[in-house]
């Protein structure tokens, strides 16, 4: 061995990797006793399958579990450093293993929604023949992320968050196994500091034993790990969240639902979650300009104004200055009146337009651009609003069989009152 070298020691989260179904935390709902899951694995009959569900929750660990139970060979595959040639070579090496040992193979495909259509169906001829039986690990929803005909062929199983006290259980038990935790340094992890590391561990058990790895290194032999302690190790954690997935578009909707709640506190709480998991800042910007119109709408005109007055400022400030524009207008979209009366005017007119009937254009609201057309009719009886009293002709727009229909219906919060007012007032000019 050179003088530089190591050894190799694995690390921790990799050491206390379950070696068991009755080792495996936090999965009740999916792999509980009396559940089908269990028992098929149990049985060494699972299928393929699609592992669906955050980071750090033992997707990989399910699968090798399945394999050992099943006796299968276990072939890992990165849909991030792999493609259609390396699957051929995967299945190549399956049907060796078939041949000399008389076993089949478990394929196992990390980050299977990376894979475009064309990579994905490179799977489906090998699982339908069965020469491997396939399990796809994905933080995408399968429905979103998995193509259709590979979907129908295996079993989506949804794997959860850790819990705390699940999270508390693992790291308690890494704290006091010898053989492969850290039970022989005889560390001790105060109430707080436990607390601290389940809450920066976010549900993930990865994460949770790379932090307790991290802390341990920083300290002694039988020492006391103390919130302080667990707090620097743990300075410059990872805050959950993929830019293109699920986690993604789950914050911009708590971002949206609580504004709309007129909840200024959470509306903070979560734009202050995507601006230090480091999103790009006109996502959320974008989400307001479209929260303006959709919930907001004309019971604070000025909502919408000012919701696209941030974007612009960030665009023209960037970060960190550009999160007080959009700090300031996520407030004042939580506060502002709401009402969803804009939405529902444009759903129901182009529920109208899609499924009734096409009415044409009333002769008198048609362009006269030329002699033939004043001959059919065009134009006549047209009135030019702005000669009339109030700027509002005595004539209606709509087809004749829509006279009475009412697609915008606001609900009088806000400036919407004085909205109303003037439709009434629009209304009656109309019709005498």
């Amino acid at each position: 061995m050179s003088l530089f070298e190591k050894p190799t020691v694995k690390p921790l989260a990799e050491r206390m990797r379950p070696r068991s179904l009755d080792e495996f935390l936090g999965q009740e709902k999916a792999l509980g006793e009396d559940k089908a899951l269990r028992r098929a694995i149990v049985k060494g009959d699972t299928g393929s399958l699609l592992l669906f569900g955050p980071p750090g929750v033992g997707k990989t660990t399910l699968a090798l579990l399945i394999a050992e139970a099943s006796g299968l060979h276990f072939e890992l595959f990165s849909a991030v450093l792999n493609g259609v040639k390396e699957v051929r070579a995967a299945v190549a090496r399956a049907e060796d293993v078939r041949r000399m040992e008389g076993r089949g193979t478990l394929l196992f495909v990390d980050e299977i929604h990376r894979f475009n259509k064309a990579q994905q169906d490179a799977f489906l001829p090998y699982v339908e023949s069965g020469k491997v039986v396939l399990v796809g690990a994905t933080t995408e929803n399968p429905a979103f992320a998995v193509i259709a005909p590979l979907l129908s062929r295996c079993r989506v199983v949804q794997l959860v968050a850790l819990s705390h006290e699940h999270v508390n259980d693992l790291l308690q038990r890494a704290l006091k196994d010898s053989t492969r935790g850290l039970g022989e340094r005889k560390l001790r992890l105060g109430a707080e500091g436990m607390e601290r590391l389940v809450h920066l561990a976010g549900g993930d058990a990865r994460r949770a034993l790379t932090i307790l790895e991290a802390v341990a290194s920083a300290v002694e032999d039988g020492a006391e790990i103390t919130i302080e302690v667990v707090m620097e190790a743990a300075q410059h954690r990872t805050l959950i969240h993929d830019k293109s997935g699920d986690q993604h578009f789950d914050l911009l909707s708590a971002f949206h639902k609580s504004l709309r709640n007129s909840d200024a506190q959470a509306g903070v709480y979560w734009l202050a979650r995507m601006l230090e998991a480091g999103i790009d800042p006109l996502q959320p910007a974008r989400r307001m300009v479209a929260m303006a119109a959709e919930d907001i709408g004309l019971a604070d005109p000025m909502a919408l104004q000012l919701a696209v007055s941030a974007m612009q400022a960030v665009q023209n400030l960037g970060l960190p200055e550009g999160r007080l524009p959009l700090t300031e207008v996520a407030l004042y979209l939580a506060q502002a009146p709401k009402s969803n009366a804009v939405i529902r005017a444009i759903d129901a007119a182009q529920r109208e337009v899609r499924e009734g009937e096409q009415y044409q254009v009333p002769l008198h609201l048609r362009n006269a651009a030329t002699g033939l057309a004043k001959e059919l009719g065009h134009g006549k009886g047209y009135l030019y609003s702005h000669d009339q009293e109030g700027g509002v002709a005595s004539m209606g727009c709509l087809p004749e069989a829509l006279a009475d229909r009412r697609f915008f219906a606001p609900k009088g919060r806000g400036f919407e009152a004085k909205v109303i007012e003037r439709l009434r007032e629009a209304d009656r000019r109309r019709r005498d």
